[in-house]
């Protein structure tokens, strides 16, 4: 497996790209990429060339995350203006705006069917779970704290949660929280299940393995990549390499391999049957702060592609293959 580099697009941004995503292909487009930046806006490109297909403005601070809906129809962005916003991909028309208190939104991701956005609830110890057919809140998952404190816990302190994961049958939602515990929830009895420990630093990042779905990818800032499974509740592998935070991870759609992006300045490609970093890429001049492997599906698309955004206001494109 090797990535190779195929495009990359300075000053895509006026700012820091914190968030990129993939908007899955529809009958009458390709996939596009989706980014969100420091500089108040999203953007979204043509998944080859990076031409702009369009610019979204409407909030008033800088974009933290973006999420695209199965269907390839809609996308969301959340701010640190603590707005999400709902939007048609194609026309850029605003479908809802979903409120939140200061500093309460943060990573979030449409479940599998499409049914469901969960957003990352940051201070308030909470994913919020939104319908996506009436845009009502229908659900807080309650990250508890665990039995035994941490060292890090300062007395008195809640959990802050960064991001979330849906498993890819949807039943179960993992987060992330800052003090490097990651929570699993039963998302349809809306139940916290357990906790899965190792890291004991923030969990910026997660994903479900699309192949072995009780398989879970955490990214940390202890410089660490942790393979949980995370029915069973057990870490069943480490990667190390990074020489600083651990960003961003994704799993390729062949699930044979991660991606991972650093404040280090580098991606790395990792073969999990390995459990070792093959290659690492040097494009960007500031901490890679996404990447995200492209969806299969679409007419005509053969190439795996992996995309990468950083504080640098780049965008790197690559062929996975």
């Amino acid at each position: 497996m090797k990535l190779a580099g195929l495009k990359y697009l300075e000053n895509a941004h006026d700012e820091s790209i914190w968030a990129v995503t993939w908007v899955p292909a529809t009958d009458v487009r390709p996939a596009l990429l989706l980014t969100g930046s420091l500089d108040e806006t999203v953007r979204l490109w043509r998944p080859d060339e990076l031409t702009p297909q369009g610019t979204n403005t409407g909030h008033c601070l800088g974009v933290v995350s973006v999420a695209a809906h199965p269907s390839g129809v809609i996308a969301a962005s959340a701010s640190l203006d603590s707005f999400v916003r709902v939007f048609d991909v194609d026309t850029n028309a605003t479908i809802s705006t979903l409120e939140a208190p200061p500093s309460e939104v943060w990573n979030m991701q449409f479940d599998p069917k499409g049914t469901i956005l969960a957003v990352a609830g940051g201070g308030s110890a909470s994913v919020k779970l939104w319908d996506t057919a009436t845009w009502q809140l229908i659900a807080t998952l309650v990250v508890p704290r665990p039995e035994v404190p941490k060292p890090s816990d300062k007395v008195g302190t809640g959990k802050f949660v960064l991001s979330v994961a849906w498993s890819p049958d949807g039943k179960r939602l993992a987060c992330g929280c800052m003090d490097g515990t990651i929570s699993v929830f039963d998302v349809g009895r809306t139940k916290f299940l357990h906790h899965l420990e190792g890291h004991f630093m923030p969990v910026r990042s997660l994903v479900y393995s699309p192949v072995e779905p009780r398989l879970l990818f955490s990214a940390s800032d202890d410089a660490h990549i942790h393979i949980y499974d995370a029915e069973g509740k057990t870490l069943i592998g480490a990667m190390s390499g990074h020489a600083s935070w651990v960003l961003s991870v994704d799993v390729s759609p062949d699930g044979a391999a991660v991606a991972t992006g650093s404040s280090d300045r580098t991606v790395r490609l990792w073969d999990l049957s390995m459990r070792a970093a093959v290659q690492t890429m040097s494009n960007h001049t500031d901490q890679v702060w996404g990447v995200a492997f492209r969806p299969p599906g679409g007419t005509g698309v053969r190439a795996g592609r992996l995309a990468s955004v950083s504080d640098d206001k780049s965008v790197s494109l690559y062929d996975y293959s």
